[in-house]
């Protein structure tokens, strides 16, 4: 039961997730998330290489014009603009408190995983492009560190801090990853919290094979003076339709 709980990070209450979604624009913050440990465990039928077309389908700032945060309005520029980018899921040996298990001490079979900097590298190329992204690191001792370095010294540092996962009686698998990310190299360096929460439906067909309904929100870090104002409400949604294909090009990103 322990390994369970480190491999899953903890499941939402029954209905929860799919819930939130329905609900959307109207969020608060989690509650149900529990502390992220170990990587996020996908279903089988997620694993290999995927085309994904990503389209931003509605956002929202449900505290303007009070507080909006910075870029809210130049990413409506994005809306109904499908994006396109390939991500995969491996198989991997699971990781017991920061470090993985070793195989010859481990006989379970390992645990499908997204490959983060492969998909997180070719997500920032396609969004800022190929010159603008440099690198991706994840620590080696965690899957839920990471570090994008970006050009003119700027650096994206990434801690995924909470997660919760549900599967609905139609087959759907929603998971949730609650991320603290800093930005580092601007003229002073921007914090945050981000939550992206994903429905994933296995379909029929073969194009697309896989659909999504993913929202992404933004809550503010205590440090910044709009904190208290805020509450636990999201200063900025954003909703997006994702479609798998099986992707049929190279799965290697540019250097």
């Amino acid at each position: 039961m322990l390994l369970l709980f480190l491999l899953w990070g903890g499941d939402a209450l029954a209905g929860e997730l799919s819930e939130r979604l329905a609900n959307f624009p109207q969020w608060e913050k989690l509650t149900s998330v529990q502390s992220a440990s170990g990587d996020l465990v996908y279903p089988e039928w997620m694993a290999g290489s995927w085309q994904v077309t990503s389209t931003l389908v509605d956002l929202a700032a449900p505290l303007a014009p009070d507080i909006i945060t910075p870029g809210f309005e130049g990413n409506r520029r994005q809306l109904n603009q499908p994006v396109s980018f390939v991500v995969r899921f491996v198989k991997e040996q699971p990781y017991l408190s920061g470090l993985k298990i070793l195989p010859q001490i481990d006989k379970k079979s390992p645990i499908l995983v997204a490959d983060r900097a492969f998909n997180s590298l070719n997500l920032a190329r396609a969004y800022l492009g190929d010159e603008a992204v440099l690198l991706v690191k994840v620590d080696p001792d965690s899957p839920n560190r990471q570090i994008t370095f970006l050009r003119s010294s700027r650096q994206l540092v990434s801690i995924v801090t909470a997660r919760a996962t549900e599967t609905t009686p139609d087959g759907k698998f929603i998971t949730t990853e609650v991320f603290q990310q800093l930005f580092k190299g601007g003229s002073r360096p921007y914090l945050n919290s981000v939550e992206s929460t994903t429905a994933y439906h296995k379909l029929a067909t073969a194009n697309p094979a896989i659909e999504a309904d993913q929202v992404t929100a933004v809550y503010l870090s205590p440090q910044d003076p709009d904190y208290f104002k805020a509450g636990s409400r999201p200063v900025a949604l954003y909703r997006y339709r994702l479609e798998f294909i099986p992707a049929q090009m190279p799965t290697t990103p540019k250097e």
